[in-house]
């Protein structure tokens, strides 16, 4: 320590200019770092939910889309104008980068029958020349054609979609994505420019891929800049120093640099989750150097009103600080990483990155506090004007009010924590990535647009094994296809289902002259499998059925397109599904439901469950160190309360203001554990400090008033007002974590400005304190 402190004081520009050399070479490794929206950076790479999904996609073809939902202004479809506009926009389609296929009403392969021939062509062409006859024949076949209603064309022939499927090469998805999506935008707005009756809006699994990094990005550049400009202002004027605010901030500002920069290093890969990082080390930081400047400034007082002694209590200040704050600072450092690390037993990876960032974040903060601080400070003091400790009579007050109503406030305090506990549990643990943006946001509106009218964007999928190759022309294999689909299209969730026994059925009519009465499934294997031999000779390149049948004709892919369900919503969906697949279909068919919507499903389910169980676990952790560390069993078991009540207490408001937590929220416990310890290890590091020290109860509880008070309510105001700001994202993932961080760090300062001082005054009847009490007394 001495070594130490010499280096501090004596080396202070050497220590400086050495850390910002150190920042300098960490956080270029920033530009290692990527941002990935991608599902699959959600799963491991032997996931078998991810590898029968790669299955599916091997076999077939991803399914990654671009949709244009198109709405004519006079609710009309089907006239010359707008299907002349289709047209265009089906043939700009294939200009896409990565594009695949486009599909569209325009080049939707209408089949039927011209005596032993079967004609395929597309729907219409040359729209201009159409007669009114022709181009009711055509309205007629869209909105009677299973294939194209509720999927490219609404039930009343007045919206309709251009779908372009893609496949990226996944290479910089950064730069794929924005590419995709931009030239989509751009295509909106040259179709609207050439024909202003229409209505043009996009959605699709690109779009809200693209939708992700945006808003984050749109936050990043406006609200997350405000809330650090908001934490700096507040701190200058609750410490009454702007030095010291800017000491802080520069803290803050090399600590998350250098966390960011060193995962560049590690070869991180930033997702929705771990991006929070930033945020969860901007707690613990602002918590560490408010607790070490407010009592340095409390050092100077004494001084104060000598100035010729200034420049030897600047250092004597700064040298009782860090004496007095490195050790609640390391437990609380030490057991604020080891929570986070505990993110480690999660089934995704962005979740134990998010908590490996945050742990490096919390050594860094530790580090930089105890070493970049002292020596700014050292250097610049942050000299603190005369109205610097007016939060102290406060303190002094709220300590005599404590003492005096203990009982009162642990009766109160207690039925309000039991009572807001108590709804905790009844949040519904679900995910609905829509309901991620704001009602504001021109993606959710123009999805929730397409879901009312025209189609879905959530999909389940299948991939039906045959018996053998050129199975999927056989009968009873078609036959349980046409089954599984009617039993879809009765359930309320489902929006289409597209399966090759449509295609067939069709074909059957066709080949009977389009009699109604045939459209079935075919008669014999061999029938079908003609059927469609003579089907797809006849389709174009690019509108092949690579995408619904494998090359050996063994296996098909079904898909049923869901409205806008919750994850719960979708997984009892597959379950139904899962249990008419058991009673009608043989084993070979009696697969398991895969797509990106489903697989992400369960893993929602399974991070939030397991965030949930690595908070408490964390908790636990860090109750077991502090047993160790403040060497008093009883108040490590009884720091439980403080550290825990907090979260249960916000997410019991929760459950009667909104009742979702979904994969986002549920970090949120995990991100403020550092301010929530660090207030807990403070108040009790300085009680048993006075308890060991010889005073009473009452006197230490006083104590730990002086000593940290003002730093719990300077850093809790800080942060409440820093994270209140994101509540105004259109990014309803911020604004959410940003309103729960707010109720969390308030409710931790009531527990451990009211709570905590309570259970320490408990009468001798209570053991549990009167043991600790006797412990602590007992290391002096």
């Amino acid at each position: 320590m001495k070594k130490y402190l010499s280096l501090i004081e004596n080396h202070s520009y050497w220590v400086v200019f050495s850390i910002a050399a150190l920042v300098l070479v960490l956080g270029s490794g920033a530009r290692f770092l990527k941002f990935t929206t991608d599902y699959r950076i959600f799963f491991s790479p032997d996931d078998p939910l991810l590898l029968e999904l790669n299955k599916l996609h091997n076999t077939y073809s991803k399914d990654d889309n671009v949709l244009f939902v198109i709405t004519p202004r006079d609710k009309a479809v089907f006239t010359p104008r707008t299907l002349e506009s289709i047209e265009w926009l089906t043939q700009e389609g294939w200009k896409f980068p990565y594009v695949q296929r486009v599909d569209s009403l325009k080049n939707f392969q209408y089949t039927y029958a011209q005596g032993n021939e079967l004609i395929v062509r597309d729907l219409y062409s040359n729209p201009q020349a159409l007669s009114p006859e022709e181009i009711s024949r055509i309205k007629r076949v869209a909105l009677h054609e299973p294939l194209l209603v509720n999927r490219l064309v609404s039930p009343q022939g007045d919206v309709t979609g251009v779908n372009v499927t893609l496949v990226l090469p996944g290479v910089d998805e950064a730069q794929e994505v924005p590419r995709v999506v931009g030239y989509a935008r751009h295509l909106a707005n040259e179709l609207m420019r050439r024909d202003p009756n229409l209505e043009v809006r996009l959605t699709g699994g690109l779009v809200m891929s693209n939708a992700f990094p945006e808003a984050s990005q749109h936050d990043m550049q406006t609200l997350v800049p405000l809330m650090f400009l908001i934490v700096f202002v507040l701190m200058g004027l609750l410490l009454r120093s702007w030095v010291a605010s800017a000491w802080v901030f520069i803290t803050l500002l090399f600590t998350i640099v250098s966390t960011m920069g060193l995962a560049g290093w590690l070869g991180f890969t930033l997702s929705p989750p771990s991006a929070a990082a930033p945020n969860i080390i901007l707690t613990v930081a602002v918590a560490d150097c408010i607790h070490l400047l407010t009592a340095f400034h409390a050092r100077l007082q004494a001084g104060w009103l000598s100035p010729a002694t200034w420049d030897k209590s600047r250092w004597w200040a700064v040298r009782a600080s860090l004496l007095q704050n490195w050790r609640p600072v390391f437990v609380t450092s030490l057991t604020t990483a080891l929570g986070f690390l505990t993110l480690n037993f999660s089934d995704s990876p962005p979740f134990r990155d998010l908590g490996n960032i945050a742990a490096m974040g919390v050594g860094f903060a530790f580090f930089y506090t105890l070493t970049l601080l002292p020596a700014l400070l050292r250097v610049c003091p942050a000299l603190p004007s005369q109205n610097s400790r007016k939060l102290q009579p406060g303190m002094n007050a709220l300590a005599d009010f404590v003492i005096r109503r203990r009982t009162g406030l642990l009766a109160v305090m207690g039925i309000l924590a039991m009572g807001l506990a108590a709804q905790a549990p009844k949040n519904e643990l679900n995910d609905d990535l829509l309901e991620y943006f704001s009602e504001k946001t021109k993606f959710r509106q123009d999805t929730e647009y397409a879901i009312s009218h025209l189609t879905g964007i959530y999909m389940m999928e299948y991939n039906f094994p045959a018996n053998s190759p050129g199975g999927i022309a056989d009968p009873g294999y078609l036959q349980i296809l046409d089954n599984f689909a009617g039993w879809f299209r009765r359930q309320p969730e489902v929006v289409h289902v597209l399966s090759i026994a449509d295609i067939l059925k069709r074909l059957n009519s066709n080949m009977h002259e389009d009699d109604p009465l045939w459209y079935r499934i075919p008669s014999s294997r061999q029938l079908a499998a003609q059927y469609l031999l003579l089907y797809e000779m006849s389709l174009p390149q690019g509108l092949e059925l690579t995408d619904r049948i494998d090359v050996a004709k063994s296996a098909s892919r079904f898909t049923v397109t869901l409205k806008d369900v919750s994850s719960n919503e979708l997984l009892s969906l597959e379950q139904r599904a899962h249990r008419w697949l058991l009673q009608h279909a043989p084993p070979s068919m009696q697969v398991a439901a895969t797509g990106p919507n489903v697989i992400m499903a369960h893993i929602g389910r399974s991070n939030i469950g397991s965030m949930v169980l690595g908070t408490g676990v964390a908790f636990c952790v860090i109750a077991v160190v502090l047993v160790v560390v403040l060497r008093s069993p009883a108040i490590g078991v009884l720091s439980l309360l403080p550290n825990a009540i907090p979260a249960l207490m916000a997410f019991g408001l929760w459950a009667l203001l909104h009742g979702k937590v979904n994969m986002g929220l549920s970090v949120v416990a995990g991100m403020t554990m550092g301010i929530v310890v660090d207030d807990t290890v403070h108040f009790l590091e300085k009680w048993l400090r006075a308890c060991r020290s010889g005073q009473d109860r009452c006197q230490a509880v006083r104590y730990a008033f002086g000593q940290v008070g003002a730093a719990m309510a300077i850093t809790s105001m800080v942060l409440a007002a820093g994270f209140g700001i994101l509540m105004l994202s259109d990014f309803a993932v911020n604004a959410q974590m940003g309103a729960m961080v707010v109720l969390i760090v308030s409710f931790a300062l009531l527990a451990d400005l009211l709570l905590l001082p309570a259970l320490l005054l408990l009468g001798k009847e209570r053991p549990l304190l009167r043991a600790a009490f006797r412990g602590s007394r007992k290391d002096q």
